[in-house]
């Protein structure tokens, strides 16, 4: 049955029928408590102590308001970035762009299967390949949700899954917590080093995801649906301000809470570096039954991230390509590199900060157009953004874009 919309739902009151309406930013909002999340967020706290808790803090209110604005655009046209981007594009332009948005969507994938493979190591020992190939499986029952039972089950799956990684992550606090004045002197921005560049730009991208903001559009227009009624459609989006505001807040107590955690218990502790050796520290810190909890919120954020990715995925080759492949078989395809880093044995860990490197290089291509084509009165009508979302928008491509040119220019240099 198709969920209610502001045109069919009973009145049962304000908050009830916004309540109905919440559901494609928390899908979105998986994007933004993936492994590679956790990987940055834990290196950055177990290395530098509080030094980067300004960079999450800056990186999720950057979120909240690019999330808004992709919703705002599929409900103000009825189409996908990806769509509109598809539409605008010569065949060339159009192929390049997609190659790069699926590099972004592939990077962000493989991160997703390793951290979730790492998480069954941790949690009963299986060999890291084996437990890509059980990810993959999973993520596969999850978008067959999807497919045969709409996306409000779809929904309800994630939103499930989000509650299990709040309490996988935020739990250490209660037992360790952290310093409160040194946590309040990390949002003085500043860095140290080259290397905490690199974690910034990785804390960013694993922050601020591409394939979120092209997924965005498409799940508030496919949950809504697009209405010709100007009122309706601005009553949608006011309803909307709550949905992406909820979700990202969550999302970001918890991208703070593993940094803490790290910073508070981790830090100076030989080994915390990786994820696994990070899980040791917290078992031994704060015990083995933290450290399974560790281990679910991890093995439940690279379960519904990997889903939530190949759904992104789809979205932005329909979208660009206009080619229509089966979830599950893009969930085979796309599980391949993946299973190659993990059958190498590579070092997981390393693998998914340098992916979140990757993602904040694919910010600017997804974040620049979305500011432009919301800030057009021809795509959005009369709900163009206003001169304070522009300037906003604007701000923060250009503290994101000057970020990566900074670290290439360093990383160029010699000096990491």
């Amino acid at each position: 049955m198709a969920a209610p919309t502001l045109q069919t739902q009973p009145s049962t009151g304000k908050v009830w029928s916004r309540l109905l309406l919440l559901g494609p930013a928390f899908v979105a909002a998986i994007a933004y408590v993936d492994p590679g999340n956790v990987a940055a967020n834990l290196t950055a706290g177990a290395n530098y102590g509080y030094l980067l808790v300004w960079v999450l803090v800056v990186a999720n209110a950057m979120a909240v308001l690019v999330q808004y604005q992709s919703a705002k655009l599929g409900l103000a046209t009825g189409l996908s970035l990806p769509e509109i981007l598809g539409k605008r594009l010569g065949r060339r332009r159009r192929r390049l762009y997609w190659a790069q948005a699926e590099i972004v969507a592939g990077a962000t994938d493989m991160a997703e299967v390793i951290g979730g493979a790492v998480a069954l190591n941790l949690l009963f020992g299986l060999p890291l390949l084996a437990g890509g190939l059980i990810i993959g499986v999973a993520s596969m029952v999850l978008l067959a949700l999807q497919t045969h039972r709409g996306q409000r089950s779809f929904e309800y799956a994630i939103l499930v899954l989000l509650g299990i990684i709040a309490v996988g992550f935020v739990s250490g606090l209660f037992v360790n917590p952290p310093d409160g004045g040194a946590a309040l002197g990390g949002l003085i921005p500043r860095f140290e080093g080259t290397d905490t560049v690199l974690l910034a730009a990785s804390m960013l991208g694993a922050t601020v995801m591409p394939h979120a903001i092209y997924l965005h559009s498409a799940l508030a227009r496919d949950r809504h649906g697009f209405s010709e009624d100007p009122a309706v459609r601005t009553r949608l989006i006011r309803a909307t301000r709550f949905d992406v505001v909820g979700a990202l807040l969550l999302a970001g107590v918890v991208n703070i809470s593993m940094l803490l955690l790290a910073a508070s218990s981790l830090r100076g502790i030989e080994g915390t570096d990786t994820i696994a050796g990070a899980h040791a520290a917290v078992t031994s810190a704060l015990g083995p039954a933290l450290g399974v909890i560790f281990a679910i919120g991890l093995l439940a954020s690279g379960l519904a991230s990997t889903s939530v990715g190949c759904y992104a995925g789809a979205t932005i080759m329909g979208g660009l390509l206009k080619i229509r492949i089966p979830l599950l078989t893009r969930r085979v395809i796309t599980l391949i590199p993946a299973l190659i880093i993990l059958g190498a044995g590579l070092e997981p860990t390393l693998a998914l900060v340098l992916s979140q490197v990757l993602l904040s290089f694919g910010i600017p291509f997804a974040l620049i157009p979305l500011i432009r084509l919301t800030g057009k009165r021809e795509v959005m009508g009369i709900h163009t953004d206003g001169k304070a979302l522009k300037i906003a928008g604007w701000t923060s491509a250009t503290l994101i874009v000057g970020l990566n040119i900074v670290l290439i220019t360093l990383t160029l240099s010699g000096q990491s």
